[in-house]
């Protein structure tokens, strides 16, 4: 229940910052471009909770947190020669009476604000946190899988992916999310640990995960970013586990004579062999105790199975596991944080423009749409996690929303940008006719990406 509690907060603070920080970049322009703004509102429905301000807008607090709008005067006409609802007295306070450069400036401003708040964001991170992480190198390769065929090897520190520098293991990842659902190479710069000289590995892609919903490019090719040791943290009452006489505690250390790496290795081997009797070296209090562990039958949704004994790994820090000498942090100045905050919003934005393009055209799957079930519970997970965690999610969302809203849909600011720019061109506005086309197009498409995302929220629940 708490968790529950602790999702749904988050994920009204979380909007509530987006959708504030997105319509007050309308908001601030219209008012610096001359414009009335009549209703200034974060939520759509009944409102909640409404005043009218000493600027005399009426301020609107609404229950459904999914958006908001900024109200103007004159905004609902189509055209100039059309807006003969405004009295001329207030011509020069009117929307549509505006230069054309300043109604694109005031529909802009949204997404801008957005990308802004990403901006800063970054910074505060970077100035208060740093940049910390595991450095890339392999702490073992998977035989016959791509990495292994490639040449890869324990050891090897992956220096860039695609020409681009990677210090971190994040670097790595999210150069190769870039890549899913490609087909060609991905190109490695390594830096063996049996020479001085680095070398460039290929590895080929064929539409390269574009059906997974949760891919891992690192554990697809085979490589392994480094291990969690096979140690219990606790066991099921009644499980598998118990009845072999496992402790909380317990660090695997062999299974039939086969020494186990760690973690990762240990669920393999579990799922491997259902329902057969597996002889377990753990390591208690000591001393080398054996078990005899019988791994349950478990049949998944797709009709496979697999082996299960109802125990959990023991939590660990990164600083236990990881040697210092490949934990790496990046420290920045007040001034220096600038830079990279800025370079880390373009990145994002780039990335997820090109998520967008790669479901449009098939390329990836649209089940990667998330909705507001899987929103909430993120932003709640993040929110414990720590507030430098919780921060980055924050960004990658603004820049999310302000990447999809300069999309050219019809309803988004990007379709209002469309039409603009084909005033710009045409020197006329586009006919309110076309305009009402697009509307009930834009409200369709809309309306079927939320019904989508919801689906796939639901999906995974069950």
């Amino acid at each position: 229940m708490l968790d529950f509690l602790i999702s749904v907060i988050s994920l009204l603070v979380t909007l509530g910052i987006l959708v504030t920080i997105h319509e007050f970049g309308h908001f601030w322009v219209a008012r610096r471009c001359g414009v009335k703004v009549l209703r200034f509102s974060i939520g759509f429905g009944k409102a909640v909770k409404s005043w009218i301000g000493r600027d005399g807008v009426e301020y609107v607090i609404a229950p459904i947190p999914l958006g908001g709008y900024v109200k103007m005067l004159g905004q609902e006409d189509a055209n100039v020669a059309e807006a003969g609802d405004v009295p001329v007295s207030q011509r020069h306070l009117s929307f549509a009476y505006k230069p054309l450069w300043q109604r694109m400036a005031i529909v802009a401003a949204g997404p801008i604000a957005n990308f802004l708040l990403a901006i800063l964001v970054y910074w505060i991170i970077n100035v208060g946190y740093g940049v910390s992480g595991i450095a890339p190198v392999i702490q073992g390769v998977v035989e016959d899988s791509p990495a292994f065929a490639a040449g890869l090897r324990e050891g090897d520190e992956i220096l860039a992916v695609d020409g681009e520098d990677t210090i971190i293991w994040q670097h790595v990842t999210l150069q190769m999310l870039a890549r899913l659902g490609e087909t060609g190479q991905l190109n490695l710069t390594i830096d063996p640990e049996s020479s001085s000289t680095t070398r460039e590995v290929s590895i080929p892609l064929l539409s390269w995960m574009g059906s997974e919903t949760e891919p891992n490019p690192v554990a697809d090719l085979g490589i392994v970013q480094f291990e969690i040791p096979a140690r219990i943290g606790g066991v099921i009452a009644g499980g598998r586990a118990e009845a072999g006489g496992m402790r909380a505690g317990d660090e695997i250390l062999a299974v039939n004579g086969e020494e186990v790496s760690g973690w990762v290795h240990w669920v393999d081997i579990i799922r491997s062999n259902p329902e057969l009797s597996l002889d377990v070296a753990v390591q208690r209090e000591g001393s080398t105790t054996w078990l005899k562990i019988t791994p349950g039958r478990s049949e998944l949704a797709d009709g496979s199975v697999i082996g299960t004994i109802g125990a959990s790994v023991q939590q660990t820090t990164l600083a236990e596991i990881v040697p210092p000498e490949h934990q790496r942090k990046i420290e920045f100045g007040v001034l220096s944080a600038i830079q990279p905050a800025i370079q880390e919003t373009w990145n994002k934005s780039i990335f997820v423009l090109d998520s967008v393009k790669k479901m449009v055209i098939g390329q990836i799957s649209v089940k990667n749409i998330n909705g507001p079930i899987t929103i909430a519970e993120v932003a709640g997970d993040t929110a414990t996690y720590g507030l430098d965690i919780y921060l980055g999610f924050l960004a990658l969302l603004s820049i999310s929303l302000g990447v999809l809203n300069l999309l050219p849909i019809p309803v988004l600011d990007g379709g209002h940008l469309l039409y603009f720019t084909i005033e710009a061109v045409t020197r006329r506005p586009v006919p309110e006719r076309i305009q009402m086309w697009g509307l009930q197009i834009g409200l369709l498409l809309i309306s079927g990406i939320m019904v989508l995302a919801i689906y796939n929220d639901v999906s995974r629940l069950l």
